[in-house]
């Protein structure tokens, strides 16, 4: 009897010993797995796509407060790096819209549409933009006759007699007649002058000056998800109870606050 109580612990290490190396084989297996999918999560925000929300009205109509978009961070090329001449670049062009870094606030994103490249010698009179002596084509400008008035949604850039807003950045201001010649203003080398398709209430490079070519993270391709919002519930005054209260209204209200005719829209 002792002898069979023996020979049934002796079978029965060598089993819980396996189950033992199985448990941590799968441990060790999901633990690789995780780490994996978080390196690749990285690898793909920093180098190929990101998501993005629209916080402001500043691009209606072509884009609303609301729209979740991904940008392609793997397009633009210009930087001079060695990669770009074996991976499918390109360089820039005038009615890209792109997704930049704001030049006066660390990780806050931008989203505008390129309007004057390196070179380019641009004024905006009675609300017509020209480019080198020509009036562009802009066939996705709105304007919006319910804006406060602005000069410089009429006129850029201001003449020296003109006041300028308190809109704008006092940096720009004191820089803007650098870039000025006669009643144009040339964007210099490396830099891009954008604005927002909503032209009356757009905080663009009228205001605030070029975008550096070092700023740019990509441009926005395809809205993923669109829901029916206002900016308020992206402002960074609010609160952080009133932003959770946001999203709880949201979720509840997710099916009739989902605008379903712009899910997987292009943007352009």
């Amino acid at each position: 009897m002792l002898e069979e109580t023996v020979t049934e612990v002796e079978q029965q290490a060598p089993e819980k010993t396996q189950e033992h190396r199985d448990d941590q084989t799968t441990i060790s297996e999901y633990l690789e797995s995780l780490l994996v999918t978080v390196i690749l999560a990285l690898f793909g925000t920093s180098f190929i796509v990101q998501a993005f929300k629209i916080p402001s009205a500043s691009m209606e109509g072509t884009l609303l407060i609301g729209d979740h978009l991904l940008v392609n961070k793997f397009i633009f090329g210009g930087t001079g790096a060695w990669y770009e001449k074996i991976l499918p670049y390109r360089q820039l062009q005038r009615g890209d819209i792109i997704d930049f870094k704001y030049p006066y606030a660390d990780h806050q994103h931008f989203v505008k549409r390129v309007i004057g490249l390196p070179g380019d010698r641009l004024k905006l009179v009675d609300q017509q933009m020209f480019i080198n002596g020509r009036a562009l084509a802009e066939p996705y400008v709105v304007h919006d006759s319910s804006a406060p008035y602005d000069p410089l949604n009429y006129n850029f850039p201001p003449p020296n007699s003109q006041l300028i807003t308190s809109a704008m950045q006092p940096e720009w201001a004191h820089e803007l007649r650098k870039f000025t010649r006669g009643d144009e203003i040339v964007v210099p080398a490396g830099r891009y002058f954008a604005m927002g398709d909503n032209r009356d209430r757009s905080l663009d490079s009228r205001y605030w000056g070029f975008v550096d070519r070092d700023a740019i993270m990509g441009r926005p391709f395809v809205i993923y998800w669109s829901v029916d919002a206002k900016s308020a519930d992206y402002s960074a005054d609010s609160t952080f109870w009133s932003r959770l209260s946001g999203v709880f209204n949201t979720l509840a209200h997710l099916p009739s606050r989902t605008r379903w005719s712009r899910m997987l829209r292009t943007v352009h």
